[in-house]
């Protein structure tokens, strides 16, 4: 009997790799996610030695941004984004606005075109949820003032990419020229449609998801539990394309929205965590597998140009946007070293405009580095901003 086994080559090549360059991430005191992106790298196929299943990967990879755009809606909280709605919302929009304009003027140097370009700089225009949560809770800022304007911030760009994600389909090129009505239809029917399933979540699955997870905790079986999240996460996303023509990411957040109001939703968040870990993981390792380092060699300047644009032009923006709504230097400081750094909904994004043709390969390898870097780079920061506050201490 032939011993091929993708699956298993996979899983276990990937998931080796990414344990052993995690530990030497964790012990540089840089975020996991670097040694997962790298061990994706190391086993994509524009490297040497073992090279694992790309279109198993690809899978796996969606599974992972299923669970994690599920542990997304589980933590989204309306309640912390109205605490600081009047810098949240026009804060982060009016940042992803300029980071996006910074992308397109980049694409234009790049000798794309402003569709393009506007969609590369989107891409680069939304913070990681898992290296911003991780950052603020090492600093203890998670229930400071600085920590929910950051939070809220992040919540409003999400919301926006889950936006995005949807309307992005939309913009996709087509072998038939449409014309500016049928463009407008298109929409029309894309948001009816999105807007049919939230309709649908919030009517029935907030009834019904709950009811099902209560019957189930009823039974005393925690693998029944388990299983039954898993079931609403994995369902509704599935269910989300083939029946809405929506996209697993917007169905299996607003699985997790609706199950958020639940009693039970801290109990369905830890007990599917050590899973939603290990697919992200393997999301993380996928997405290494689709960079080409050979950009660095081929492309240096575009790459600093990208890092520049996450770094310091989405910095310079939050900075300046928190000081004009009146909160001191420190604050304005640590939302700046918070949001300078880009992650997993990026990856999410660039992927879909990869499929639809809306974006060149080269893009993809730009917001991969420009990710890698700046992931790498923003502990620095903090580490930076530790030794400003203690010299300025009392005159922020």
């Amino acid at each position: 009997m032939p011993h091929t086994l993708p699956l298993i080559t996979t899983l276990v090549g990937g998931l080796t790799l990414a344990f052993i360059f995690g530990m030497i991430a964790h012990r540089l005191r840089l975020s996991n996610m670097v040694g997962y992106l790298l061990a994706g790298v190391l086993c994509g196929p524009f490297t040497p030695g073992f090279v694992a299943d790309q279109a198993l990967a690809a899978e796996l990879a969606e599974i992972g941004v299923i669970l994690l755009m599920f542990g997304v809606g589980l933590h989204f909280s309306v309640k912390d984004l109205l605490s600081v709605k009047y810098i949240a919302i026009p804060g982060a929009i009016l940042q992803i606005v300029f980071a996006t304009l910074l992308g397109a003027l980049a694409g234009k140097l790049f000798g794309w075109s402003w569709t393009v370009g506007l969609v590369f700089g989107l891409s680069l225009s939304t913070a990681s949820t898992i290296v911003l949560l991780r950052a603020l809770e090492s600093k203890g800022l998670l229930a400071k003032r600085e920590g929910q304007i950051a939070i809220g911030w992040l919540i409003v760009e999400d919301l926006v990419m889950v936006l995005a994600l949807v309307l992005l389909p939309v913009l996709a090129p087509s072998d038939v020229a449409n014309s500016s009505t049928d463009l407008w239809l298109q929409l029309a029917v894309t948001l009816g449609k999105v807007f049919a399933f939230i309709l649908f979540m919030f009517v029935i699955g907030r009834r019904l998801i709950p009811w099902i997870l209560s019957r189930t905790a009823d039974t005393g079986s925690a693998e029944l539990f388990t299983l039954a999240v898993l079931v609403i996460a994995l369902g509704i996303a599935f269910a989300a394309v083939k029946l809405f023509g929506a996209s697993f990411a917007l169905g299996a957040f607003f699985a997790g929205v609706v199950l958020s109001g639940s009693t039970l939703s801290h109990k369905a968040a830890q007990d599917t965590l050590p899973l939603r870990d290990a697919f992200a993981v393997l999301f993380f390792v996928s997405v290494g597998m689709l960079f080409n380092p050979s950009i660095l060699l081929q492309q240096p300047l575009a790459v600093i140009l990208t890092v520049l644009i996450i770094i310091a032009g989405k910095s310079l923006a939050a900075y300046g946007l928190v000081r004009l709504f009146g909160y001191s230097k420190s604050v304005a400081l640590t939302i700046s070293a918070s949001l300078a750094q880009i992650g997993e909904f990026a990856f999410i994004l660039v992927g879909l405009a990869i499929y639809l043709k809306l974006l060149p390969n080269e893009a993809r390898d730009l917001v991969l580095a420009g990710a890698i870097f700046s992931i790498m780079l923003n502990p620095f920061l903090f580490s930076w901003l530790d030794r400003y506050q203690r010299k300025h201490a009392g005159n922020a």
